[in-house]
């Protein structure tokens, strides 16, 4: 059986994609990963087929306001909409899908009688338990969480709008309006599996029985990688230092931040590796390798060291804290590593992830990105590692995730829904 993840979005939106196909490609089914071009090199590594999709986030640009906002995602979602068709035509027995391609996937799945699934990294379908992700951390109550929760999904579903009537026109499939489709695959029970944590995030008591959370799916590491040598050179010359990096989010700002992290880790006596990212982080505008220095400005020297891309897996356990966006991946990874968290939350659900962090004890209060000052970060990176309840909640919650088995929850699912052969094709 060919089964194909379909995912689209930043780094954090796909990785874990990676390491959830291997396990299904070991179970003995042929596994392809279907994400934006930039992404070959992720499925590539985990020896998975890669099907490009044909958009591009950072091809819209960077915008500013609600509306600047929404038109940017409807273009990017029409451009994804355009050849996921022909991505999923290349073979395909089982469509997976991601929030982001589960709005175009169902359309696809009913013109060709390809059945899917969702594998979703975070909650989505309203519930009274907690108010949507995206909408920040504060509970509107059981009633107005759920309000708003609808209220989000009809949102998302003006979004999606003119992708799906021109995806639909495309596929020769009578009109049928995004919000349509959406409660047709509700009423039919369509089987959403999360790959998040309980240890953050309890299943909702409210959710339908076809709404499952199995536990975290990880990014694909090679059992071979090792760190760079000169990152091996930096933990072992100091005590456990601490990260900073914020991911695929702050572009442009690079230079201000890596000033603020500096001066903060001086200001609380602490060695720390910034990771460059999205925003080119970096000590005093130096590269990556570059080393910062002593002293209490952020000029050279050697107690901080920038860095590029390294598996959160390989590094996290080492260090003594995690300064980051709070972007789902990250945070798990955290808390998997038993690493205090000093979260700076950015936008999108990163607020809500931030306030689980914080409500379970692994994690400081949020500071919003905003509101970033080396002072204030100092404070927080001193209670995070001087204060040891923060390493002990995070240590018992990687405890707990340890024993989900999120992407062997994944396979055994597949196969109930398809225990010896292919499904048959929709003639049409």
């Amino acid at each position: 059986m060919k089964i194909l993840i379909a995912a689209a979005g930043s780094r954090g939106d796909v990785a874990p994609y990676t390491g959830l196909g291997v396990a299904l490609r070991d179970a003995g089914y042929e596994v392809a990963l279907a994400a934006t071009q930039s992404f070959a090199p992720l499925a590539e590594e985990a020896g998975l087929e890669f099907r490009p999709l044909p958009a591009d986030p950072r091809a819209h640009g960077a915008v500013q306001g609600g509306r600047e906002l929404m038109r940017a995602a409807a273009a990017f979602l029409t451009d994804l909409g355009e050849g996921f068709a022909d991505t999923v035509a290349e073979g395909t027995d089982l469509l997976l899908l991601s929030t982001t391609t589960a709005p175009l996937g169902w359309h696809v799945s009913e013109a060709t009688g390809i059945p899917s699934m969702g594998v979703y990294l975070t909650p989505t379908a309203p519930t009274g338990d907690f108010a949507p992700v995206v909408a920040g951390a504060r509970s509107l109550g059981r009633f107005g969480n759920r309000a708003a929760g609808r209220f989000t999904l009809h949102m998302a579903d003006r979004v999606f709008e003119p992708a799906v009537a021109r995806l639909r026109e495309r596929l020769e499939l009578p009109a049928l309006t995004a919000a349509r489709m959406r409660r047709r695959q509700d009423e039919a029970g369509w089987p959403v599996l999360h790959g998040f944590s309980t240890a953050l995030v309890p299943r909702p008591s409210d959710w339908a029985a076809p709404l499952t959370v199995t536990g975290c799916w990880w990014p694909y590491v090679d059992a071979a990688r090792r760190l760079p040598a000169e990152l091996e050179d930096f933990l072992a010359a100091g005590p456990p230092p601490v990260l900073v990096g914020f991911g695929s989010m702050a572009a442009g700002e690079g230079e201000r931040l890596g000033a603020i992290a500096v001066r903060a880790l001086r200001r609380a006596g602490l060695r720390g590796i910034l990771q460059s990212g999205s925003a080119g982080l970096a000590a005093n505008g130096a590269g990556d390798g570059a080393r910062a220095g002593s002293g209490d400005g952020d000029g050279a020297g050697d107690d901080v060291l920038t860095v590029g891309d390294v598996p959160h897996a390989l590094l996290f356990p080492r260090l003594a804290a995690v300064v980051h966006h709070a972007g789902a991946g990250t945070t798990a990874a955290a808390v998997r590593a038993g690493v205090p968290s000093v979260t700076v939350p950015v936008a999108a659900d990163q607020p809500f992830w931030a306030a689980r962090l914080a409500a379970i004890g692994a994690g400081t209060a949020p500071i919003p990105f905003r509101s970033l000052t080396a002072e204030g970060l100092a404070d927080a990176l001193t209670a995070a590692v001087r204060n040891p309840s923060y390493a002990q909640a995070a240590a018992a919650a990687g405890r707990h995730m340890s024993g989900e088995d999120g992407a062997g929850t994944v396979v055994t699912a597949v196969r109930r829904l398809a225990p010896s052969s292919p499904f048959p094709r929709r003639s049409r």
